[in-house]
This record gives structure tokens, sequence and C-alpha cells, in this order.
């Protein structure tokens, strides 16, 4: 009973103590986050948070030693290193969404194409690699990408434990606990972000982790995504509605959901809480339905379908109120 204990217990220390060094030592102003117009912080903040998380993961994945394939260990390993590149000197966004659709790609080859073929392969690949950049557009306020990984991975880790693949669900429980440190210096008011070096591998372990877990059967491959839902859904919807704007979907901006919320005065601990209780109520009504028959899986998903989209209409009737407030306070002030 032993091995329960110490890879979660692990990750946790291992993350807090290098997280707790890291803000201490000279490396945390190599990789500063400085504000900008579309930031949703006002001060340069320690971009190297992910450093501390995935220490606590690889030294966990050591202790669980699931029977993981290789390369989920080379692509996670491509991933860690193309992003720390990225934050400290910075590296073109076509060479990195070609290194992860790479890795994504190879990773995906080795577990999928002898028992499901190119085109299972490719559109695997394509989700994983999504997964692992929606993470890091999803990582803009505090203890969000974080508490999405502490929810998410634990979601997986009940999950895999409840289907008797016991390593692989400690190994989820340890990046879920690797998060819980990050989050001890990064909920509100943050002190350090985890940076593309921590959110695009996350992503990709959350991608990846999935589709193993539908292959060994722990769960059915709508699960990961209900899972980590409120990520993808919020990521996915701005994407699409940018591209019908016609704008420059790779740069920078305040349009995803949770931003505006913070913008419309939830302010980055209520839009946290927020998402957590969301994220809890996925993983819970994920969990509880794969309990059921087909039919009530397809009525359970198709409920949650109508729910988000009830979410999206009430979050876009609210933006477009407040921009108009916004617009009226603006010329209030240039008239005096």
């Amino acid at each position: 009973m032993t091995q329960p204990i110490w890879a979660p217990l692990t990750a946790f220390t291992a993350a807090l103590v290098v997280i707790w060094w890291l803000l201490r030592s000279r490396l945390s102003i190599v990789a500063l986050d400085h504000p900008n117009p579309r930031s949703l912080h006002e001060a340069p903040i320690p971009r190297t948070g992910g450093i501390g998380i995935h220490a606590g993961i690889v030294l966990a994945w050591a202790i669980a030693a699931p029977n993981l394939p290789d390369a989920a260990w080379a692509a996670f390993a491509v991933m860690l290193a193309v992003s720390l590149l990225d934050d400290v000197g910075g590296v073109p966004a076509a060479w990195r969404l070609g290194v992860h659709l790479l890795a994504a790609g190879l990773f995906t080859a080795d577990v999928l194409l002898d028992t499901h073929g190119w085109i299972a392969v490719a559109a695997v690949a394509l989700a994983i690699a999504w997964m692992a950049n929606l993470y890091n557009f999803m990582d803009g306020s505090d203890g969000l990408a974080g508490g999405m990984a502490f929810f998410g991975f634990a979601g997986y880790g009940v999950a895999a434990w409840l289907s008797g693949s016991t390593a692989f669900a400690l190994l989820s429980f340890s990046v879920a606990a690797a998060a819980a440190a990050f989050l001890v210096f990064n909920f509100h008011p943050a002190r350090i972000f985890m940076g593309d070096v921590g959110s695009v591998p996350l992503g990709f372990l959350a991608g990846a982790f999935g589709a193993i877990g539908w292959l060994q059967r722990d769960w059915s491959w709508w699960f990961p995504v209900l899972v980590f839902s409120p990520f993808i859904v919020d990521a996915s919807v701005t994407l699409v509605r940018r591209l019908l704007q016609r704008e420059k979907v790779w740069q920078a901006h305040r349009d995803h959901y949770y931003q505006r919320l913070v913008l419309m005065g939830w302010g980055h601990r209520d839009t946290a809480l927020a998402e957590y209780g969301l994220m809890l109520a996925c993983a819970g009504v994920g969990l509880l339905a794969m309990t059921q028959g087909a039919a009530a899986q397809f009525a359970v998903l198709s409920g949650i379908v109508v729910a988000y989209l009830a979410i999206i209409a009430a979050l876009e009737r609210a933006w477009s109120r407040f921009k108009v407030v916004a617009r009226e306070h603006g010329a209030a002030d240039k008239r005096r």
C-alpha cells in the first residue's frame, strides 16, 4: 500500500520544492511574462512554474511505473524541450506547431497504427496537438490551467482506478498532485505562471492519457473530452468565432470566455472558482455516466451539449451588454 501514497506525495513535494526554489533563484528572471495590452496581469511574473510541475510528474512516473509506451516519454520530452526554448528565447509559431504535430503524430502512430489505421492516427494526432495548444491558450488567468490539471487528471485517476489500472491511476493522481502544488503559488494573486513549458506538455498529457485510457478500455472515447470540456469548448468556440471574423488567430487576444469573465468584473479568483465547479461537475457526470448504458450516456451527453449552448448564449449576451456600458462610460469620460 506504500505505492499509492508515495507516487502522488512525491509529485506534490517535488513540485512544491522546485517551484519554491525557482521563485527564489535567479532563474526566475530568465523567463518573465511581461504584461501587454492583451494580458490580464499588471506586473512581470516568472513563467517557469511548469518546470516544477513536470519535475514532480517525472519522479512520480518512475515510482508508479505504469506500462505506457516509450513514445509517450519521447513525445512528452520533445514538447517539454521546445516549450522551454519558447519561454526563454522564443520559437516561431510555425516551428512550434510543426514540432507539436510531429510529436503527437509519432506517439499516435506508435499506439494506434497497428489496430486502427492511418485515418485514426491522423485524427487522434490532430486532437492531441490541438489539446496541447488549447491548454496553452487557456493558461491566461490565475489558477485556471492549474485547476484544470488538478480536476482533469484526478478524474482520469478515479476512472482508471475503478477500471483496475492501478499504476496508470497513480500516475494520473500524481499529475493532479503536482498541479495542486503549483496552485499554492499560482492561485490569485499568482506569484508564478506555468509558462509554455508547463501548459503545452500538460495539454499533451491530457490528450495522450485520454487516448491510452480509451485503448486500455478504462473509459469510453467521450470521457476525456467531457472531463476537459471546459477548456476544449472555450478554446474551440473562440477559435471558430475569430476565424469567422477573419482575425489573426495566432495573435494574442482577450476573447476567451474566461478572459471576458475577468474583464466583466468576476476577477481571477471568482472566475477560477466558477471554472473549478464546472470542471468538477463534468468529471463527476462523466464518471456516473460510464456506469450507465449507451442510451443513458447519449442522453447525458446531449444534455451537456445543450447546457454548454445555453452557457455560451448567456455569456455572449452579458458580453454585449458589457461592451455597450463600457462604450457609454468611455463617451461620458471624453465629454468631461
